[in-house]
């Protein structure tokens, strides 16, 4: 398995690569020295990305643009890459592009965010039919994940207790929750998936009126 960020993650036990993903020639350079080692590129997960809180009206022209070509540009220049060199492989490969409900509902405070995951979701769906048959790709669409900064984004363990309690499965994702639905699309059990949208998200966000609903729904 091989890594890449911008800096190295101490006590990492994969191979890492430091790589910025904004900068094409950086990408370019990441993927080249990833098959002269190997000789191969079967995998492709696109997961970098994410956003601060930031209204709209008070985001600067500079900080949405950051914010899309580290959410949607990087990951178009990541595959785009990574297509060339699978394209000439007798198996092809795959690439599983981590989205967000966010592109599927409105995200406030993190506009440009939302906007860069649906563009990641339409880009799958594209990039599935433009590089197939040899190249298969998909995104997970990723909701809530408790990690070690839960806190900056749900507020403390009580915060986060009554969140899960919104959530049909009755808690956040796990890392390995998406880290699973990420394995499965990038084997040979989902030969014959390309173009999806797996939602991971445990069972979506229920309608804020049905917590106020005066009306007979059960």
């Amino acid at each position: 398995m091989v890594t890449c960020a911008r800096r190295p993650v101490e006590g990492l036990p994969y191979e890492f690569h430091s790589c910025d993903i904004r900068d094409d020639d950086s990408v370019k350079s990441l993927i080249e020295s990833i098959v002269e080692k190997h000789g191969r590129l079967d995998v492709v997960i696109n997961n970098a990305g994410g956003s601060p809180y930031v209204l709209a009206a008070d985001a600067s022209a500079k900080f949405s643009t950051k914010i899309i070509e580290l959410n949607l540009i990087g990951a178009l220049s990541v595959s785009t890459h990574a297509n060339a060199v699978m394209q000439k492989q007798e198996t092809g490969g795959t690439i599983v592009n981590i989205s967000s409900v966010s592109g599927h509902r409105p995200t406030p405070g993190t506009a440009a965010y939302g906007a860069a995951k649906a563009g990641i979701d339409n880009l799958t769906s594209t990039l599935a039919v433009e590089w197939a048959p040899k190249v298969r790709v998909n995104s997970v669409v990723v909701g809530m994940v408790e990690t070690e900064q839960s806190e900056l984004f749900y507020g403390d363990a009580e915060s986060i207790a009554a969140i899960s309690r919104n959530v049909p499965l009755g808690r956040l994702a796990k890392p390995a929750d998406i880290g699973w639905a990420t394995a499965f699309l990038s084997s040979a059990a989902a030969s014959y998936i390309s173009g999806a949208t797996l939602e991971v998200h445990g069972g979506g966000e229920p309608p804020h009126y049905l917590s106020t609903t005066t009306a007979d729904i059960k």
